[in-house]
């Protein structure tokens, strides 16, 4: 059907669109890129519509293949594939691909064609921003929009239609504080424990993160027939060669958006220890608990509840994830966060909040490196003056602390009761450790044996502070930093300065599989 079919003029002359270009552009606007189907009437007109407007369509030769594949895609992008179905045998064909897609948690729309019925007005598209909210937010799923054939055909007034904006990704929730530590207190208890890596992780896109727990922690991990590749297969904690040693002896299993169904034999003996205890992370809440209690529920993003594990790991040197976790805990509601340099900056807005607006003050839109001490003066002083009591928390790199370090003396001359945390990982981006600059300080000179982002490894900056009357501390563990932090949110008389040592570049540790090994097999 040629374009001029699909749109025309009206008596007056205004642009007039069918009911199809409306769907297609609905469609578009909801960041749409891939339609499957079987054409027929009343739909033939929707995929001829989505084509014109840059959306792929592929005519399948089965509504239900169609719709797996509509499935998949939504799985692959993040976004709903479109399965676009004729009414009746149409639909019913569809109908395994939705509950498949409803099984594995995937996106997908499902569009059929449906008998005439009389429509007053076309108004605002409203139906397909909220399919599309619907099927990725919370546990992604299929869901059903039915049009009538009229309302395919229906000529409205282009300029009468309102479309809405986008539905935006997901919102990410993280689980609770506590819980977190109750799962990570199992984690270090445990003899034998073993994570399980399910499509929920994948989809979550979460690989990154779980590669970092498993590394930095030692964990042997299983994946799930799709978990497979969120830690390569070739990784040397992977377990998948003893899958069935592995399920029966652990003690302690953490599932990562994989559930307790028949693939994993349903979390019970004999395939596992009767007293194996179950950390459950999910996006969803119907899913925990069932088949077997877990010992500690997970409610959240599984990208995000995995960074908040990482965060709370007691481990040493520390990361980013462990200071600002450790920090966070403990920054009052009210204060204000500056907040400048490279990791420093970055990370740490993802995990210190602020629960007011105007209260946070970083390098901005001009990346300006060197403005932390400055701004961290002025909001003390506004602080001062409108809300005294009111703390200020500047929280800089090692790096971006050399910018205006001595600005530390003006803070000090007007007895402003700043917190400064630096954290110092000996380098812009990445530095080295001390015993590793020594080494390559043996045989050449550091103008040109020393890479460019170093500096000088573990640098007591809290020297700093303490040389013009401040207090400054000088950390290596979480312990010692919670207690610093304590102490210097305590003190509102003078400010603190607390140098807070963290690793200087990420290095995967040794492996201890023992209870896994072949002579165990």
């Amino acid at each position: 059907m040629p374009d001029s079919d699909l749109q025309g003029r009206g008596e007056e002359g205004e642009k007039q669109v069918t009911g199809a270009k409306v769907i297609a552009q609905a469609l578009k606007e909801q960041d749409v890129l891939y339609m499957f189907g079987v054409v027929g009437i009343p739909v033939t007109e929707i995929a001829m519509a989505a084509q014109e407007l840059g959306i792929r369509y592929i005519g399948m030769r089965n509504e239900q293949a169609a719709c797996y594949a509509a499935s998949a895609v939504g799985y692959l992008t993040g976004r709903p594939g479109v399965c676009l179905v004729v009414s009746g045998p149409g639909l019913i064909h569809a109908l395994g691909g939705m509950a498949n897609a409803n099984m594995n948690c995937w996106p997908l729309l499902v569009i059929g064609g449906s008998s005439e019925r009389n429509q007053e007005t076309m108004g605002a598209f409203q139906e397909f921003p909220q399919a599309v909210r619907s099927s990725i937010y919370g546990r992604p799923g299929a869901c059903y929009i039915d049009i009538p054939a009229d309302f395919v055909t229906q000529l409205v007034n282009a300029e009468a239609v309102k479309y809405k904006a986008c539905c935006l990704p997901p919102p990410i929730s993280m689980a609770d504080t506590s819980a977190v530590c109750q799962a990570v207190s199992v984690i270090r208890s445990a003899r034998q424990p073993l994570l399980i890596i399910g499509k929920g992780a994948a989809y979550a896109r979460a690989e990154e993160n779980i590669r970092k727990l498993v590394e930095q922690c030692k964990l042997p991990f299983l994946p799930t027939p799709m978990g497979k590749g969120v830690v390569p297969d070739n990784h040397p904690n992977c377990v998948a060669a003893a899958r069935s040693r592995a399920l029966q002896f652990a003690d302690v299993i953490v599932l990562f958006g994989a559930r307790l169904n028949w693939i994993l034999h349903f979390g019970l003996p004999p395939r596992y220890q009767p007293d194996v205890k179950f950390i459950q992370v999910d996006i969803c809440a119907e899913e925990l608990g069932n088949n077997v209690k877990p010992a500690v529920t997970l409610l959240g993003d599984i990208n995000a509840v995995t960074r908040q594990e990482l965060a709370s790991q007691k481990s040493v040197p520390m990361n980013y994830y462990t200071v600002f976790y450790n920090v966070q805990e403990q920054l009052p509601k009210d204060c204000f966060v500056v907040s400048e340099g490279a990791n420093t900056m970055d990370i740490g807005r993802t995990v210190l909040h602020n629960c007011l607006p105007r209260h946070r003050l970083d390098a901005g839109t001009f990346g300006t490196m060197g403005v932390g001490l400055g701004f961290a003066i002025a909001a003390a002083l506004v602080a001062k003056d409108r809300s005294p009591g009111q703390r200020v928390i500047c929280v800089e790199g090692d790096s971006a602390f050399g910018f205006s370090g001595m600005e530390v003396e003006t803070i000090c001359r007007y007895n402003l009761p700043i917190v400064i945390l630096v954290v110092n990982n000996n380098g812009i981006y990445q530095g080295f450790n001390e015993d590793t600059w020594k080494e390559m300080l043996k045989f050449r000179d550091a103008t040109v044996g020393a890479p460019p982002m170093c500096l000088l490894p573990n640098s007591h900056y809290e020297q700093v502070m303490t040389a013009f009357g401040g207090k400054g501390y000088f950390v290596q563990t979480p312990e010692e930093l919670q207690k610093s932090l304590k102490q210097a949110l305590a003190d509102t008389t003078k400010p603190s300065l607390i140098n807070i040592m963290i690793e200087p570049q990420s290095a995967r540790k040794a492996q201890d599989f023992h209870w896994l090994t072949r002579s165990n097999m």
